[in-house]
């Protein structure tokens, strides 16, 4: 597994432009975490990809973005649910169609339906939470590898979940696919560490996300940050300065 490091904000605070002429993807991009580490890469000067399913708050974020003056981003609208291995190999030939290479991987996009006995879970919600939260991290990972070793300096962020909590009664699919998420990051992390590519993991705190209401009800969401604080530490990793944290789980709790 990936050891653990924390740092003070200050000391993971990206540098201006540090994301600059840089190409990355943010799965999940209109969701909590991922929309605002879409907004935070632009903002460092990176060209985005906002992969999301549904097509009208993509190009709703397509039009902020242009908004905040960034590069222009772009769209790649794909249901994680149902994708196959083709729409993977789909995306990543149309990546270096049109970009040539690709510098940066933030798996944002999670599946969580409701809190829930495992003999209530229902087939079909299980497939859906290993699809979304384990499958597609391990397929798109594994098509676009290839074209980040194109990069001088290529960065993949899996996304990981508290697993001591995660791993009690009723969490189900979704936290069962986050342990495994660890598992699958360390073994990326192996295969890579000898490469241009490196392999980091994100460890949110709590966060005012729609995933965090629908886990915890009745709770005050507004107790918590908003997630552009995760975002800038996962924007961190992302650059050059994330370096210093190859093969290390950036914990923020």
């Amino acid at each position: 597994m990936l050891d653990a490091v924390r740092l003070e904000r200050e000391q993971r605070t990206p540098a201006p432009g540090s994301l600059r002429d840089r190409v990355v993807l943010v799965t999940g991009a209109t969701g909590g975490l991922g929309r605002a580490a879409a907004i935070a890469a632009a903002q460092a000067g990176a060209t985005v990809i906002l992969l999301g399913r549904k097509v009208r708050p993509l190009e709703a974020l397509y039009d902020e973005l242009e908004a905040l003056g960034a590069p222009a981003p772009a769209l790649y609208p794909l249901d994680m649910e149902g994708a196959t291995p083709g729409d993977y190999a789909d995306l990543a030939a149309t990546l270096e169609r049109e970009f040539g290479r690709l510098d940066g991987l933030a798996h944002c996009a999670a599946h969580f339906n409701t809190l829930q006995p495992l003999t209530q879970i229902a087939p079909t919600d299980w497939l859906r939470a290993q699809q979304v939260n384990l499958t597609a991290p391990l397929l798109l990972t594994q098509t676009c590898l290839p074209l980040m070793g194109k990069s001088s300096d290529a960065a993949i962020v899996f996304v990981f979940d508290d697993v001591a909590r995660v791993g009690k009664a009723y969490w189900g699919g979704y936290g069962i696919a986050k342990h495994a998420l660890q598992g699958l990051a360390s073994i990326v992390h192996e295969e890579t560490e000898n490469s241009h590519v490196r392999t980091h993991a994100l460890l949110p705190a709590p966060m005012r996300t729609a995933l965090r209401r629908a886990a915890y009800y009745g709770e005050d969401t507004l107790m918590h940050p908003e997630p552009s604080v995760a975002a800038e530490a996962l924007v961190w990793l992302l650059g050059a300065q994330g370096a210093a944290a190859r093969g290390k789980v950036l914990d923020l709790r």
